[in-house]
């Protein structure tokens, strides 16, 4: 299966670390690209460069919203407006949001503006790089990605600022480059999917009370990794997402073993309720196609502390 950790590791190590990134080939039916270690679904490059730019920033545009705080899809109309409330706020918190909403207004304006500039070359219409609509464009994307910075995940844990640079590099870059650097992406956002089951599989798998989560955290993984290589486009989605919501589903709602010993009952809620958040961060890391580092980082230290003083019985 692409993406998978289970096939790449029925190779040799040898072979493993010697073929070298971009390398394309069939792997269980599907047509992977090998970056970091892991075997991705493959896409090929489309032909028409200026529909596909058009229609990445759109995307890109509505992906950022997507995982993002809420009221900060500031309409690019209103940027003058937001700029002004921005610059007027003193409150560092206030001032923060005020800068969300801000970088909101700016990408949608630039969004905007690339698409009436789509519109225009389709009618023959040529539109030069010193442009002066171009250029705007150019500068809403560069300031959009700085204020970018201040604005948190939905989950109000980190900020994604990796989201907020894409338009821009699908502005700027050739679309063959811009598909490489996806790849790449992914490639990290498997490997931090992998780390969380890891530290679930350390932490859980041993207690007696656990038995039989190792398979769902492994589901699960699996699941998690195909759907975060999976463009929604792709006909694979309706396969790939329901088993990722059904593992999901069964991860969540497992339930440790009851032995009547109410120290291994409170040992059970507080574990599971670390085996739910692990699924909730392998959730957003999927769905962003990003790493969260400094949730991760969290986490894998509270899964330490709970194996440090579990007190289920080890099998």
């Amino acid at each position: 299966m692409s993406g998978q950790r289970q096939m790449n590791a029925e190779m040799p190590v040898s072979l493993l670390t010697t073929i070298p990134n971009g390398t394309v080939r069939d792997v269980d039916g599907r047509r992977c690209i090998w970056f970091d270690g892991y075997w991705i679904r493959h896409y090929d490059v489309p032909q028409n460069e200026d529909v596909a730019r058009r229609e990445l920033i759109d995307q890109l545009t509505k992906r950022v919203f997507h995982h993002t705080e809420s009221g900060i899809n500031t309409p690019g109309y209103k940027l003058k407006d937001a700029r002004e409330a921005f610059e007027r706020q003193t409150e560092p918190r206030r001032r923060r949001v005020n800068a969300a909403m801000l970088a909101g207004a700016l990408l949608n304006r630039g969004s905007d503006i690339f698409n009436i500039l789509f519109e225009l070359r389709q009618r023959g219409i040529e539109i030069h790089y010193d442009n002066e609509l171009l250029r705007e464009c150019e500068s809403c994307f560069l300031e959009a990605f700085d204020l970018g910075k201040q604005v948190l995940h939905y989950s109000g844990e980190e900020g994604l600022d990796e989201l907020w640079g894409e338009p821009l590099k699908a502005f700027y870059m050739p679309i063959a480059d811009f598909y490489e650097s996806r790849y790449i992406k992914i490639a990290l956002t498997m490997g931090a999917i992998d780390q969380i089951a890891d530290k679930l599989i350390a932490s859980f798998a041993p207690l007696a009370q656990f038995r039989g989560i190792r398979e769902r955290i492994v589901a699960y993984t699996r699941a998690a990794k195909l759907e975060s290589e999976t463009m929604k486009t792709d006909r694979a989605i309706f396969d790939v997402w329901p088993e990722f919501v059904a593992t999901g589903d069964e991860l969540y709602h497992f339930e440790p073993l009851n032995t009547g010993d109410p120290l291994d009952e409170a040992c059970g809620v507080e574990g599971l309720d670390i085996i739910r958040e692990g699924k909730k961060i392998v959730e957003w890391v999927a769905f962003a196609r990003v790493p969260m580092p400094k949730t991760t980082e969290n986490f894998l230290k509270r899964c330490d502390e709970y194996a440090a003083h579990a007190c289920g019985r080890r099998e």
